[in-house]
């Protein structure tokens, strides 16, 4: 009888993965402008060293260059390009002064706060990272000029492509102005069409993670906008206005994706349409009949109506979010209409092609005044930077907490001891060894096995090519004819860490070919070879890979919020605000997907010691089921279901925090919450599906 053929391990698999993603041709031609005419402009004029230090800015500054807002560029390429200035100040310092070995203690504080950077959130992670590498490259590479002014043409070398995007951008699309923020909004109403098709089918939950992330990229592009602007303007207000009004139809979605019955095509329709409406400027059109064949159903129909009225206005309300703040955009402001405030309360609403909507309150609301909210307090521009930079503080996030220290620990340790390898081995030319470091063992940035295996081979084949092109071409100008490939290449390579390994070595072998090294393309190869195994040893040290250290953190933080947001829809009354309801939502799935990433970074990894740790993934799963069941509960008790007694929501609410206590705390007696069976909940599917995964996790949790 033939075996069944063996699974392929993740470790394993994960350094074939390849993202598919559209070609970004805008940011393939700044890549083509940047590092290349720069070097060749330094080489020109008789400044190599000026050319390559502003090469190198524009490289850095190209990791960063992805699609999204110009806002959105100028805060996650010129954040981390003040980083890489700022290290390179410090690194071209410590070879002013002739540090010697003590760049080694040097470099291991620095990858400490790079490390701990980690938990901080992508920009500020990316930040740390490129600070790194240019503290290791000012400190090692030899290039003439003082720290200051390296340092100065490092960041004119970022600003150069940060220009180049500002200016060159795709024409403005038939919609009119804000078309970056608008095509972000569309892109929430294309995500929730999209899971509204796939409702009771097996994508129905990774179309809902689809829409979580199109909703947290619409929330960073309209937050943009408010960083240097006083008060936002009026199509600023309405854009983020329907937004909101899009959060609530996600709610109702969401209580759709539970009751798992799938759907006409044309309930889909309507999200389309308002997509459709953001990019082109013209009404959405009719919606289809709505209909009331369960509270879910019913819900989304109320909510597709209230946005209509939205969609029709071509004025914002000066109370909803008239201060363009995190509330309006995130939902947490509930959107007026002309007969109410958006909430699921029934408003039958028509809208025609003339954009005008027609509007009939029921019976139990005619005469009823709408509420006016008092205008809140216009924000400084303090209070702007700090809700740009950190939109609402997350548990796990200190970059002085557990995790921030184990990750700092596991950067600065291993850049440390490849310095000092380096150091030992080749004085001269030390710093190729912990560069390559830098870029291997950021927590963060995917599992460390299939990180070094991609880069080693990216780099033998940038190596390769690099000298293949060295014997057929001659001249001053074809390192800089090389450094432009790879900047052209840098922004598609996005889509494998081992072709985006292949342009930066193209790129940093052309600058070290001008700088004054023109054999050093062959020693790369060895020196990345040290790099990969001194990552691979050190990444490795139990403390150091432990996914529960790594993992569980995120996993905890992500727990709390749930229980936070399954408290908050247990105790709103019906008629009271829903606003921190829909905030701590979003929240949750923000934290449950940051969640999800890094236990599938640590299910990937070489070392997870699955043995002595939860199942992460099914953790995760667990608590993003019930999210979605404490949805589907908040609009069926919206809609007159029986509440729960206080007894049950208590005993599910202590589970629940019980459950996130245990896993952050595993050495300790089981929580008297989990000792016991959690019971269903008699007479509320939804609620006994939260009692049905809370069960589910008990084990995971050390309590079974």
């Amino acid at each position: 009888m033939p075996r069944a053929p063996r699974a392929v391990p993740t470790w394993l698999a994960h350094p074939l993965r390849w993202q598919r993603l559209p070609v970004p041709w805008a940011a393939v031609v700044r890549g083509a402008l940047c590092a290349g005419p720069l070097l060749a402009a330094g080489v020109a004029t008789g400044h190599p060293a000026a050319g390559v230090l502003a090469g190198l800015g524009s490289m850095l500054a190209g990791v960063n260059d992805r699609p999204g807002t110009r806002r959105r560029g100028v805060v996650h390429i010129g954040l981390p390009a003040l980083a890489s200035s700022f290290g390179m100040l410090m690194g071209a310092t410590l070879q002013t002064v002739g540090a010697g070995w003590w760049v080694v203690p040097a470099l291991f504080a620095v990858g400490f706060v790079s490390g701990a950077g980690s938990v901080a959130g992508p920009v500020r992670s990316n930040a740390g990272m490129q600070m790194l590498a240019s503290t290791v490259l000012g400190a090692g590479m030899p290039l003439s000029g003082a720290p200051w002014l390296k340092a100065l043409y490092l960041l004119a070398g970022c600003l150069w492509l940060l220009l180049l995007r500002l200016v060159f951008h795709p024409p403005r699309p038939v919609g009119g102005p804000l078309s970056g923020e608008r095509a972000a909004v569309a892109t929430v109403f294309d995500a929730l069409a999209d899971a509204l098709e796939a409702v009771g089918g097996p994508g129905a939950e990774a179309a809902r993670r689809r829409l979580t992330a199109a909703l947290d990229r619409a929330d960073e592009a309209l937050r943009l906008r408010r960083l240097l602007r006083r008060r936002p303007r009026a199509d600023e207000r309405l854009l983020a206005e329907r937004l909101a009004a899009g959060t609530a139809l996600c709610e109702a979605s969401v209580a759709l994706l539970w009751e798992a019955q799938p759907l006409p095509d044309r309930v889909a329709e309507g999200p389309r349409r308002f997509a459709e409406a953001l990019r082109t400027g013209r009404p959405p059109g009719r919606l289809a009949a709505p209909e009331t064949s369960s509270p879910a159903r019913g819900a989304f129909d109320r909510a597709l109506l209230d946005a209509a009225v939205v969609f029709a206005r071509t004025e914002p309300l000066d109370a909803a979010g008239a201060d363009g703040g995190p509330a309006a955009i995130s939902g947490a402001v509930p959107v007026r209409t002309e007969t109410g405030t958006g909430t699921g309360t029934g408003t039958e609403t028509d809208t025609g092609t003339d954009g005008q909507a027609e509007t009939q309150p029921r019976d139990e609301e005619r005469g009823t005044p709408t509420t006016e909210r008092p205008a809140p307090r216009r924000p400084s521009l303090r209070d702007r930077t700090r809700t740009l930079i950190a939109p609402r503080a997350r548990p796990g996030r200190s970059l002085l907490g557990p995790a921030g220290r184990d990750y700092g620990l596991r950067v600065g340790l291993c850049i440390a001891v490849s310095a000092a390898a380096a150091l030992a081995l080749r004085a001269d030319h030390w710093y190729w060894l912990p560069a390559t470091v830098t870029f291997l063992v950021k927590p963060d940035l995917g599992p460390l096995f299939s990180r070094t295996v991609n880069r080693f081979a990216g780099t033998v084949a940038g190596v390769l090519v690099f000298a293949a092109a060295g014997t057929l071409l001659d001249g001053w100008w074809w390192p800089a004819l090389i450094a432009g490939a790879g900047g052209a290449l840098l922004p598609f390579a996005t889509r494998h860490f081992a072709l985006q390994t292949v342009a930066i070595t193209l790129m940093v072998l052309s600058f070290v070919h001008v700088s004054g090294d023109p054999q050093a393309a062959l020693e790369r190869i060895v020196d990345t070879s040290a790099a990969c195994g001194i990552v691979l040893v050190v990444g490795h040290l139990p403390r150091l890979a432990d996914p529960r250290r790594r993992v569980g953190h995120r996993v905890t933080a992500a727990l709390r919020t749930t229980g936070a947001y399954l408290g908050e829809v247990l105790r709103t009354e019906p008629g009271h605000d829903r606003g921190e309801r829909l905030v701590l939502r979003r929240e949750a799935y923000r934290a449950l997907g940051e969640a999800r990433a890094a236990a599938e970074t640590a299910a990937a990894e070489l070392v997870a010691a699955r043995g002595r740790n939860p199942d992460w993934l099914t953790v995760v799963t667990a608590a993003e089921r019930i999210v979605d069941a404490a949805t589907a509960c908040a609009v069926r008790l919206d809609h007159g279901a029986r509440r729960p007694t206080r007894q049950e929501a208590h005993r599910l609410s202590e589970a629940l925090t019980a459950m996130a206590d245990a896993l952050e705390d595993p050495g300790r007696p089981g929580p008297p919450a989990l000792a016991a069976q959690i019971p269903p909940v008699p007479g509320c599917a939804t609620l006994t599906d939260v009692a049905a995964e809370l069960e589910r996790m008990r084990g995971f949790a050390g309590a079974a």
